[in-house]
């Protein structure tokens, strides 16, 4: 079963690794690429540089999450905790990693890991999360990145 709390999707894509990696640390550009049609809109000037960093992002139904940056590698990896305002994360993960391989070509990884994940209410969600949904964003990244 734990094999089934961590759920992953890869792809090759056809732009340099410091391209797609801006798309993700830039917070502003997220509801752009992302697969789950989950995010509306985070505010300009986010960016993220460095692990301990805190984004927030309204999702579609008008919450604001804080996103606690736990991971990061400038151009590489990144990865973060979502929580409501002012709350503990409740333990489950967005985790992006970008492998350059020449000029003008990456592979991407996508991970959503909610093996950790403490809030009962927030289980059906975690569980409807597959790897296709991490496929999609990617996707989206990937035409974003490649344009």
């Amino acid at each position: 079963m734990t094999g089934s709390l961590v759920v992953q999707a890869d792809q090759l894509v056809g732009a340099a690794a410091a391209a797609v990696f801006e798309l993700i640390a830039d917070p502003a550009r997220q509801p752009e690429w992302d697969g789950n049609d989950n995010l509306a809109e985070a505010a300009g000037g986010q960016r993220v540089r460095a692990t301990g960093a805190v984004f927030r992002t309204t999702l579609t139904g008008g919450a604001v999450r804080e996103n606690h940056v736990v991971e990061f590698e400038e151009g590489r990896r990144i990865a973060w905790l979502p929580s409501e305002v002012g709350l503990s994360p409740p333990g489950h993960l967005w985790r992006w990693e970008i492998e350059p391989l020449e000029p003008g070509r990456c592979r991407v990884r996508h991970t959503y890991d909610w093996s950790r994940l403490t809030d009962p209410q927030r289980l059906a969600r975690a569980r409807a999360t597959t790897s296709l949904s991490l496929a999609a964003s990617i996707r989206r990244l990937a035409a974003l990145a490649e344009s």
